[in-house]
């Protein structure tokens, strides 16, 4: 890479003006001359339109090391274990985070196939069989529940998953805020806990989507 990899470049810029027939005065409007230029110790000719496809090529160059989203580092910032209600594991969460935004990643096995309600609840805290320990859905500016109810939502709350006929699911997804600010609501004095339910969430009924019991349930936990 660097100048080695330019060279073809120049080389096959000086092939073209080069094959060509001779440039006109007239044909360009203006005076032209071809200058003797250099390349490492290689002589070309490089008239002045040449001279404007270089440039512009060296910067389509540099346009290409402009850094993008894609280009921010992942962090992996905390996980969970799956249990279901009988102590078993049944899947794990991740939460990643890139930038400001933090994403959560979840893979789970084991259960009914179609769709159950996921969110995140306000206490870290999962004693099988009913996980009520976890408490009610982190909602920490004190709104309604759902995802289309405008008075809504929960920080909590997250879209449904679907499951599969073989009883797997993974999902992502993106919560609302800035990382900073979540880190400090998801990890205070009590934590915060994932759950699925045995239902879908219907996104609107207050104080849960109505999405039935707890299936399974993890403990956020820092990396």
């Amino acid at each position: 890479k660097g100048a080695g990899a330019i060279r073809p470049l120049f080389r096959w810029r000086q092939d073209i003006l080069s094959s060509g027939p001779p440039l006109s005065r007239k044909g360009l409007g203006m005076a032209t001359r071809d200058s003797r230029r250099s390349f490492r110790g290689e002589a070309f000719h490089a008239p002045a339109t040449g001279a404007l496809l270089l440039a512009a090529g060296a910067l389509s160059l540099s346009a290409c090391a402009t850094p993008t989203v894609g280009d921010l580092p992942i962090e992996q910032l905390a996980s969970a274990r799956l249990i279901s209600a009988t102590g078993a594991p049944v899947g794990t969460v991740q939460l990643m985070g890139s930038g400001n935004t933090i994403t959560v990643a979840l893979v789970a096995t084991g259960l009914t196939p179609g769709m159950h309600g996921f969110h995140l609840h306000q206490t870290g805290s999962c004693t099988p069989p009913d996980f009520t320990s976890a408490g009610g859905h982190l909602n920490p500016y004190d709104r309604q529940h759902g995802l289309e109810n405008p008075a809504g939502p929960h920080l909590g709350d997250m879209p449904n998953l679907e499951v599969g006929p073989s009883g797997t699911v993974s999902t992502t997804v993106d919560l609302r805020g800035m990382q900073t600010e979540l880190m400090k609501i998801l990890f205070d004095a009590d934590g915060t806990a994932v759950v699925i339910h045995s239902g879908a969430d219907d996104y609107r009924t207050d104080p849960a989507g109505d999405a039935g019991s707890r299936v399974a349930c993890g403990v956020l936990e820092r990396a």
